[in-house]
């Protein structure tokens, strides 16, 4: 009976390794090639509930892929990630160099923004030596693409045959994708018809065709910076989302050795003699006067005008009180000299002793009298 049960232990160990090892997503690529990895959202919605589907129930979750370098915070210096929103797959890209030959494994986390499950899965990249020289590489810029539209392989595919009818071989790869926020662009409107742009880069063995070489053309340069109609465009595009902006095309011509840089004369350390030294001369006296009145008197002159402006205001046109009374009415005036006076008897009545208040004085005959005098004006 133990026998049995170490030999099921046993078995149920291997089969958790074997797992673990099939969980290991493993890829190759060559160095100086563009490695596009696509993450699928629907591989890792089966992977959080795998019995739904057996039931009918498929759910359409958002995602959010989180991606590292196994025991480091960030990807390869070489290879990024990019996903525009929860609803679309991710994408790993970039192109190894020489230098960066080896395994990398990528440790991929997978959150679930609807249950908030999480899932990890480990992508292993074996970077090799360069399988193809690209002696001929040239650039293009995409205006109406964005990076996440050109890194499907069916996009890729539409650009590389325009692009063949341009160079005339087709014995092309892409050496390099790039969006134009990187290369230093601004970040287009949260509008339709605004896109970031991308820079594609291919090579070839072959050289580059006739209508290429024009880029390199004084009448192409005079052309782009003048911005009218280009008469030596000759690129094609099947789809108008993939036209490539002419004037900023560039070619890579890497089949010729690039010189080595001049090697620094090394001299004897001691100054040549270059003569007495002659000092300059003095400059020419100048007048300051001219200054002086420009930064002090006219601005202490319209200053003291202000001045004389509010004193003549605040003084001088003041009404004064023999005025305001003499344009007052009388009743105005009655009222305005009696307040205090009614202010005090209210005082005195509301006191707590009412005996010793004298009777309230008749307050409205005055005021009578005083209208029927100015009636009778």
């Amino acid at each position: 009976m133990a026998d049995k049960r170490s030999w099921a232990l046993a078995i149920t160990v291997c089969v958790a390794g074997f797992l673990w090892v099939q969980a290991d997503s493993i890829t190759e690529t060559p160095a100086g090639q563009m490695f596009v990895y696509e993450l699928h959202r629907e591989i890792f919605q089966s992977e959080f509930e795998p019995l739904h589907k057996l039931f009918g129930q498929i759910f359409n979750d958002p995602m959010v892929f989180k991606c590292n370098k196994e025991r480091f915070p960030d990807l390869p210096r070489w290879l990024r990630f990019t996903q525009r929103d929860p609803y679309e797959n991710g994408f790993l890209y970039g192109t190894p160099l020489p230098q960066d030959q080896g395994k990398n494994i990528i440790e991929i986390f997978v959150i679930n923004k609807r249950s908030y499950d999480t899932f990890r899965e480990r992508l292993v990249i074996n970077v090799g030596p360069p399988a193809k020289q690209f002696p001929y590489q040239a650039e293009f810029f995409i205006e109406l693409r964005e990076i996440e539209k050109v890194l499907p392989a069916a996009v890729q595919e539409e650009i590389k045959l325009d692009i063949q009818h341009l160079w005339g071989t087709g014995k092309l790869e892409f050496v390099n994708i790039t969006s134009a926020l990187d290369r230093g662009g601004r970040v287009p409107l949260p509008l339709p018809g605004y896109f970031e742009g991308v820079y594609v880069k291919l090579g070839s063995d072959r050289p580059f065709s006739k209508c290429m070489l024009r880029l390199q053309t004084a009448a192409h340069q005079r052309e782009c910076e003048s911005g009218g109609k280009l008469t030596g465009d000759c690129s094609t595009c099947t789809n108008p989302a993939n036209c490539i902006s002419w004037c900023r095309s560039v070619l890579f011509d890497l089949s010729k050795p690039v010189p080595p840089a001049p090697v620094p004369k090394v001299g004897s350390g001691v100054l040549e003699w270059g003569g007495e030294f002659s000092p300059p001369e003095s400059p020419p006296d100048r007048d300051f006067f001219p200054d002086y009145i420009v930064t002090v008197i006219i601005p202490f002159a319209l200053a003291l005008i202000l001045c004389v402006l509010l004193a003549y205001i605040m003084c001088c046109r003041r009404e004064g009180v023999v005025k305001r009374n003499a344009k007052t009415t009388d009743l105005q005036l009655y009222h305005h000299h009696t307040i205090q006076g009614n202010a005090n008897e209210l005082r005195r009545m509301a006191g707590n002793d009412r005996q010793t208040v004298d009777p309230p004085r008749q307050c409205l005959q005055p005021l009578l009298m005083a209208e029927q005098a100015m009636a009778g004006r």
